[in-house]
């Protein structure tokens, strides 16, 4: 089991395949880059100055397009300022909410051979992430605030 959190887990990836898929989904987005990208030996950009940014800026000019044929868009991007509820010192560079009209959306992205190649770029760039799948309807559960 990794502890760098880049890709999912089987037993994780098969518990998504297992949830509804005929509901919009929402995947929340949280990622730390590196400081220089580290792509695998025979990539092209293997051993080239690049950041994590500038490789995960790679990742999502090539997958965009999967991205947007499937159905998929971005509908809530921030920079975090500071944690203040969380472990001390953890930070995120990029935190995003992507929407994908069903998880079956998803995982044709996750499949397609043009996102297999982008990923790579993602693979580079990260240091860990978290990517946790929400409903995208919030009345399928009590609200706190009303």
């Amino acid at each position: 089991m990794s502890d760098r959190h880049i890709d999912p887990e089987r037993a994780q990836f098969d518990a998504f395949k297992a949830l509804p898929r005929d509901t919009v989904i929402h995947m929340l987005n949280l990622v730390r880059f590196k400081d220089v990208a580290t792509y695998v030996e025979g990539h092209p950009l293997a051993g080239q100055p690049l950041t994590g940014a500038e490789a995960y800026r790679n990742y999502g000019a090539y997958s965009g397009p999967v991205f947007q044929r499937v159905g998929g868009r971005i509908v809530w991007r921030a920079a975090m300022e500071t944690m203040l509820i969380g472990p001390e010192g953890e930070h995120w560079d990029a935190i995003f909410v992507a929407e994908y009209p069903n998880s079956g959306a998803f995982l044709e992205m996750v499949t397609d051979p043009v996102y297999r190649e982008a990923v790579k770029h993602r693979q580079a760039a990260v240091e860990t992430s978290r990517l946790i799948r929400c409903t995208a309807n919030p009345s399928q559960g009590e609200t706190v605030f009303g």
